[in-house]
């Protein structure tokens, strides 16, 4: 294991993970001992139109893999409409691989309760929700304590700290749907329905949650918000780079010393992610890496420099996401993590639209040829057809997400398909496995 560099530890920028290992960190007597609700109280001294401002000037962009410009959203929100407007807050954390969202809620549930009253202060919301994936109990258990906390003391509910501003926050439990991690999915499941996609347009902000004005942001988005209110536009953008402003958790999981959740500005790099992390583990060298979860290209080990920012990332091909990097060693076999990230999507397609429904199925099925020693040279081409017909052409980003590792695994390791087509690698899986694969 590796010790890091001065220079390199000094990357590390602990913002939304700062609070993390103070003792009862998710309780709100510690919380507010650390800042806690003092962003909310300047909040909402402040004309609404001024936080939405504030928060389009420090430049943040969703954390939930888009990167769409956070205040820009806000701004869509039409105003004297008369009708009822919305916060949702997307915590339908799912992808294999990421990992930043659940660790927040369960150690600094706070930071999202107190960054989702000021958003809805700024878009005029009386209503908000917590959509949070049915398999993180432990997190949502959390969740609702520090909701019920803000209840009892007077920063949820009626007439918070005597501005006459109202707000009911409710956290929902989803049933483990991947597909609701989908914006409008979610709102649809929110709303009781089937969770599949919408058609847009109509988008949310004019369309929403029962068809009124609705903001759906990240957890992380929601949670920087508070420290974007105390530190200030000019504080934020000092950390990052100049279009991808701020901190960001990186959650590094794979063949490193000590896997976990990094805070860093963003820009930093896989090399310094991974001497952060004390270096690759023993006898491993790096072979293949995702920077934002399963549904991103696959980066090599030639793209160890490249900034880890929305356009540093999109410039090499991939895409930063959910900033979930996995690192695989030349130990691994790209063919076979592709094939079980490939399942995944397979079984976790709603099935609403025909080529995402049946690309992945008859996908999983030529893994399972080529890995059981029975592909032919046929089945790449077959691969990259489909993917062609997946891309672009399915109702939601669940079908090109599921692509990704596909094609760029092809672009890099064909040869990896071809030793198991051609016979120089022995068979991962048994003729039992291989049943429905043709």
């Amino acid at each position: 294991m590796t010790t890091p560099r001065p220079e390199t530890l000094a990357k590390l920028t602990p913002v939304l993970t700062k609070r993390w290992l103070s003792p009862d960190a998710w309780r709100i007597g510690t919380y507010e001992k650390l800042d806690g609700y003092a962003a909310l109280r300047k909040a909402l001294k402040a004309h609404p139109d001024d936080l939405i401002q504030l928060v389009k000037d420090s430049g943040l962009r969703g954390r939930g893999g888009a990167g769409f410009p956070t205040g820009l959203k806000w701004g869509f929100i039409p105003q004297g409409d008369g009708k009822p407007h919305y916060l949702v807050v997307n915590a339908d954390e799912g992808e294999p691989g990421t990992c930043k969202d659940l660790p927040l809620m369960t150690h600094d549930p706070h930071s999202l309760v107190e960054g989702a009253i000021i958003a809805s202060y700024a878009i005029r919301a009386n209503r908000a929700y917590i959509y949070i994936r049915g398999e993180a109990v432990h997190a949502a258990r959390r969740l609702r304590n520090a909701v019920n906390e803000a209840y009892a003391k007077g920063y949820l509910g009626r007439n918070i700290l005597g501005t006459g501003f109202d707000l009911e926050l409710v956290v929902h439990s989803g049933a483990g749907a991947y597909i609701c991690g989908e914006e409008t999915a979610l709102l649809d499941s929110l709303e009781g329905f089937r969770g599949q996609p919408r058609l847009r347009p109509p988008f949310p902000a004019t369309h929403g949650l029962y068809a009124s004005p609705t903001v759906v942001n990240n957890v992380g988005t929601i949670a920087s918000v508070p420290h974007i209110v105390l530190g200030g536009a000019d504080w934020w953008k000092s950390m990052g780079t100049e279009k991808s402003a701020g901190s960001m958790i990186y959650s590094l999981s794979g063949r490193i010393a000590n896997p976990g959740q990094y805070e860093c500005g963003l820009g930093i790099t896989l090399r310094e992610l991974i001497e952060l992390a004390g270096g690759m583990q023993p006898g491993h060298n790096l072979k293949f890496w995702t920077p934002g979860g399963s549904s991103t290209p696959l980066l090599t080990a030639e793209h160890l420099d490249v900034p880890l920012d929305f356009e540093g990332v999109a410039a090499a091909g991939s895409i930063l996401g959910t900033t979930a990097t996995q690192i695989f060693s030349d130990q691994d076999c790209p063919v076979y993590a592709t094939y079980r990230w490939l399942e995944f999507y397979h079984h976790e397609s709603c099935g609403k639209c025909t080529p995402c429904r049946e690309g992945n199925y008859w996908m999983v099925r030529v893994y399972r040829r080529i890995l059981a020693g029975q592909g032919t040279h046929e089945d790449l081409d077959t691969l990259l057809d489909t993917c062609d017909n997946i891309l672009g052409r399915s109702f939601c980003g669940l079908g090109d997400g599921a692509t990704s590792s596909v094609t760029s695994s092809l672009k890099y390791f064909k040869q990896d398909y071809l030793d198991y087509i051609e016979g120089r690698t022995a068979p991962r899986l048994s003729d039992k496995q291989l049943v429905g694969a043709h």
